[in-house]
């Protein structure tokens, strides 16, 4: 199944400069385009960090929500000069410190869409994730799991798959599959893939001089594992489809060979 021929979508970044971990300044963040650009990434989601527990607090998340909107009118004025052909669009990554964030507001969504880009907190798997999944899907939005093969605690895969029928849908970053995190998350995503329960594939790029998004690195892991397809679908068409508030299409599971890691290893040594 090709790819979007436009190029493709990236729901996952933190470019918006200033306002978290990410992108420092708006010379940062141009540079951050530019590297997605030069990747062949058309149109990103930029998403903040927020903690779900602030939306309890209807006056310190406006002050939040102004302050990142004053941010992003910066970023997305220089950018517009810069990237006139970048479609961009911005959303929040949604800590769940709680596990009934108000996420009424469109803004606290991907790009105002019903899909909300959330991770467990403090990169651990709490308590009672499939119900707190599951009151999202029931409120009318559908939850994007964050980068679930990095969560400390997840021992048993078969979690992530029960997660997916609470009706999450699961993200993996490019940067697993490279081995930027290290050889766990990276056997998970490869796992995850296996059994086909990969969603969307995106970058987390977090905007810095020395950080890259990986899509180039992580394309070539999928073609090495004869993943191209997958990948088109991952990157390019359901990534685009969530953006334009459409469910994402299913996507065939991926045939890892034995022998797997030393072709990995043969490729970034």
């Amino acid at each position: 199944m090709a790819g979007d021929p436009e190029g493709f979508t990236d729901l996952h970044s933190h470019l918006v400069p200033g306002v978290d971990d990410g992108s420092r300044t708006l010379q940062e963040a141009m540079e951050g385009i530019g590297r997605f650009e030069d990747a062949g990434v058309r149109r990103i989601v930029t998403t903040p960090h927020l903690d779900g527990s602030l939306t309890h607090d209807q006056e310190d998340l406006e002050a939040t929500l102004e302050t990142m909107d004053s941010s992003w009118s910066s970023f997305l004025e220089r950018a517009g000069e810069e990237f006139p052909e970048m479609e961009l669009h911005r959303g929040f990554e949604i800590m769940m410190d709680v596990p009934d964030p108000d996420l009424a507001d469109a803004r606290l969504r991907l790009a105002g869409t019903r899909f909300v880009l959330v991770e467990w907190p403090w990169s651990g798997v709490p308590p009672s994730t499939l119900r707190v999944l599951a009151r999202l899907k029931e409120s009318g939005l559908t939850p994007v799991l964050a980068h679930p093969e990095r969560y400390h605690g997840l021992d048993d895969l078969g979690l992530a798959g029960a997660w997916r029928r609470a009706g999450a849908l699961l993200q993996v970053n490019y940067g697993s599959l490279v081995g930027r995190y290290g050889g766990l998350p990276q056997k998970r995503a490869l796992e995850l893939l296996e059994m086909g329960w990969v969603d969307v594939l995106s970058s987390d790029f977090h905007g810095r001089p020395h950080l890259s998004p990986d899509l180039e690195e992580a394309r070539e892991v999928m073609s090495e594992l004869d993943g191209a397809d997958q990948f088109e679908i991952l990157s390019g068409v359901n990534t685009l489809r969530l953006l334009r508030d459409l469910d994402p299409v299913p996507v065939p599971a991926l045939a890892v060979e034995r022998g797997i890691w030393g072709r990995l290893r043969s490729l970034f040594r």
